[in-house]
């Protein structure tokens, strides 16, 4: 907890700067932004708000390209109290009216090309709309550069909201996770300790900004641990290799290392600078775990978090980093594995309903009381969704999510286990197994699968693999060879795209 007067995000990353010339930012072009030139921008963004009517507690809806003037907005927005509400940039007007009609900001900030067509939806709820750009210009910069730095940063309490960052929403319409100082802070500071940050750390930024993990771990816990980051756009294999020569960390999702694999100047050589890999925000195959130690030999970090509660858990730092699995709770935090219908704990390597405590856990879901309270047990934890066990070691396991449990002729199926299986078989790349309609089981278990070029994989080869190796309500009713399977932008495969493609697939004729 926070004993200082005041609980900001913004206090607490920069109170007590020991260099203000420190190096904090450097762009792919060669600009380098120190310490003490963030807080002055930070300062400036935050009169900016200010002027344009932004209050504590406000909403502040940011659809931007990534770039450090989104960043110096983040910090401006926490600084002046308000509340950040990234979107992600792929969201088109028709889905932007539902986020900036659910939010009601006070202002949006968008990218130039699409102020004219958001301008009728902020009208609707009275909000301010100012331009960024990706190349950081736009009426908000032009504002800022003639504001004054000078900004008392405004009070705020540990419970006071910093953030809402709304759920991807793959089942229902998308949620406002409300995301407060302290479960920033807190959350940010534990994974300081935990990864071993100090200031002589340079991380390498290639994620996006519009969620957690690019903006909350990664930004954050540089920024506590007074290091440096380089700041890329996006993912560039070539790029980031080369960088590494002089880096120290890499955060990523699944896909940047399955990119870097294919890559030949990956080697023991290049990445001997690196400290630490890591990788969340969608499950890292167990194949490309040991692909990865085998090429560099690093054992990639694989960490937990979701949107409703940061980071949850992580692999250890020194200790065996075992793949398919994410490792023990942080510090301070509580995770349990339950029967999802009755709440009633589970023994280890019995698999169920994922659930959590903490400070880093949200606040709940903006102006949803009902559903707050559904997904909360009485005893404070958090029901994840997720599926999981934590096996005899004590390593936690994410086996899917809840909702993408198959439930066939009456029994159970975990899609995991079968796509473990899968995975494993010469040639295939990765698999996720699905229940879709069937008359006679209720759900007719179905397999999709990507394999490399040229592998002769067939729907009856997979059968025969898996004969004998898996129980037969277990089996694939159907096994689908596809070129490559949908992904939301973090890199998770969505299950709902797939059971709505394959849907009719068991219908009597």
């Amino acid at each position: 907890m926070n004993h200082a007067a005041n609980a900001n995000l913004f206090s607490r990353l920069f109170d007590g700067l020991d260099d203000p010339k420190r190096l904090a930012i450097e762009t792919q072009d060669g600009g380098r932004i120190s310490y003490g030139e963030l807080i002055a921008r930070a300062g400036q963004m935050a009169n900016v708000l200010v002027a344009r009517g932004v209050k504590p507690g406000d909403r502040v809806a940011v659809q931007v390209e990534k770039s450090v003037a989104n960043i110096v907005l983040y910090l401006g927005t926490v600084r002046a109290g308000a509340v950040y509400l990234p979107l992600n940039t792929a969201y088109t007007l028709n889905e932007l009216d539902y986020f900036i009609g659910d939010a009601e900001p006070s202002l949006v900030v968008c990218d130039p090309a699409k102020a004219e067509g958001l301008a009728p939806i902020a009208a609707k709820v009275k909000a301010k709309v100012e331009t960024l750009g990706a190349d950081g210009k736009g009426s908000l910069t032009d504002a800022a550069e003639k504001a004054s730095s000078e900004f008392t940063t405004v009070s705020r309490e540990n419970d006071d909201l910093a953030a809402i960052l709304y759920t991807s929403g793959t089942t229902g319409r998308s949620k406002g996770a409300m995301l407060s100082h302290d479960n920033l802070a807190s959350n940010s500071l534990s994974l300081v300790d935990y990864w071993r940050f100090t200031d002589k750390d340079v991380l390498i930024h290639a994620l996006p900004i519009y969620h957690t993990h690019g903006l909350f771990v990664a930004t954050n816990v540089t920024l506590f641990a007074r290091a440096s980051m380089i700041f890329l756009p996006r993912l560039d294999p070539e790029l980031i290799i080369k960088l590494m020569a002089r880096a120290t960390v890499l955060m990523g999702v699944p896909t940047f290392y399955t990119r870097l694999l294919q890559n030949p100047s990956l080697s023991k050589e290049t990445t001997r600078h690196m400290r630490l890999f890591i990788s969340g925000s969608a499950p890292l195959l167990a194949e490309t775990h040991r692909e990865w130690s085998a090429r560099t030999g690093h054992a990639v970090l694989e960490r937990y978090g979701m949107t409703e509660t940061n980071m949850n858990t992580s692999n250890p730092y020194d200790g065996e980093r075992i793949p398919g699995a994410v490792g023990f709770p942080l510090p301070g935090v509580s995770v349990r594995v339950t029967e999802p219908e009755t709440g009633k704990e589970l023994p280890r390597e019995d698999i169920g309903m994922i659930e959590v405590k903490g400070p880093n856990v949200f606040k709940g879901y903006w102006r949803m009381p009902e559903k707050t309270k559904s997904e909360f047990r009485p005893d404070g934890f958090f029901i994840t969704g997720d599926l999981g066990k934590i096996d005899d070691k004590g390593y936690v396991h994410i086996l899917g999510r809840g909702k993408d449990l198959v439930i066939s002729g009456g029994f159970n199926v975990y899609p995991k286990e079968i796509e473990s299986e899968i995975d494993a078989m010469p040639g295939v790349i990765e698999s996720a197994v699905i229940g879709v309609p069937h008359a006679d089981f209720g759900e007719g278990v179905t397999a999709v699968l990507v394999c490399n070029k040229g592998a002769d994989i067939t729907e009856a080869a997979v059968l025969k693999a898996l004969d004998g190796r898996l129980a037969k309500f277990k089996m694939p009713k159907r096994v689908f060879v596809v070129d490559e399977l949908p992904r939301n932008t973090m890199g998770k495969v969505q299950k709902n795209v797939l059971r709505d493609t394959y849907k009719d697939i068991y219908a009597k004729k």
